[in-house]
Formats: structure tokens, sequence, C-alpha cells
């Protein structure tokens, strides 16, 4: 081999450990996803307000199970899977005001957006990490052991 293609091969060698560096270095900075929805996005403080008075407050967690033992949750809720929201209308009183979680809002923002279209009083979205972050307090939830 000449000597220009060894000290290209060896430039690339050297360049590459830096290239993936940067490359997850970016996608650890990722910043978070912009809410866009017309259901409120409620910090801690605006949860515990609402959490004072649990008898006019229904909590609809829109999180798959493994993300609930994994993450934690509130107290009491009502878990319904985003996807299943519409088919389970039947289900969610109207008479209190509703705030829906997920872990970042996102997909709580669309179930209130949604439930509100559907004429429930939806008070608010909240995101059971970004609560946690803010210095709340979650319930961590350990599934039972298999039985033998």
């Amino acid at each position: 081999m000449n000597k220009t293609i060894q000290l290209a091969i060896l430039a690339l060698m050297l360049s590459a450990p830096a290239a993936f560096a940067a490359d997850e270095h970016q996608h650890a900075q990722k910043p978070a996803a912009e809410y866009k929805y017309k259901t409120p996005k409620l910090n801690r403080a605006q949860f515990d307000a609402l959490l004072a008075k649990p008898e006019q407050l229904t909590i609809i967690d829109v999180r798959r199970p493994d993300e609930l033992t994994a993450k934690g949750g509130f107290p009491v809720y009502l878990s319904i899977q985003a996807a299943e929201i519409e088919n389970s209308l039947g289900f969610i009183p109207k008479d209190r005001s509703i705030v829906t979680v997920s872990n970042h809002a996102g997909r709580a923002g669309a179930a209130g957006d949604l439930l509100a279209s559907k004429g429930f009083k939806v008070v608010g979205a909240v995101g059971a990490q970004n609560y946690e972050e803010e210095g709340g307090k979650l319930t961590k939830i350990a599934p039972p052991e298999p039985k033998k």
C-alpha cells in the first residue's frame, strides 16, 4: 500500500471513535418533544393542588403496565392505555375533573384532548417522570412474585 492510502486509513480509524462519541452526545442531549395539545400541561404545584381535593378528581393513567411498574405512579387512578381511551368512555365518570397521566405528558395531552372533545371536564395532563423530577413522590408498584 502506498503511504497516502495508509495515512487515509489511519486517519479514518482515529476519527471514528470521536464521530461515534459526538453522535451519542447528540442523542443524550436531545430536547424534550414540544408539547402541542390543548389540554394544559400541569407542573407539580398545580397537580398537588388538584390532589388536595380527591373527591372532585379522576386520574387516568394512559401508560402501559410495564411503564407503571418501572417508573411508578399515583396512589389511585384508572389505568386505561392510550389506544383504549375511546373504547372506555362509558367507564369514565363525567361528574369529576380529569387529569391524564403519561411519562412526560405527551400521550396524556393527546388523551386529554380526546376526552375533552367527548364532553369530559379535563383540567390537565401531567408527566409522572416530570412530577418526580420536580420533587413529587410516586408510588412504586411491585408486581407479585409468580406462584410456584
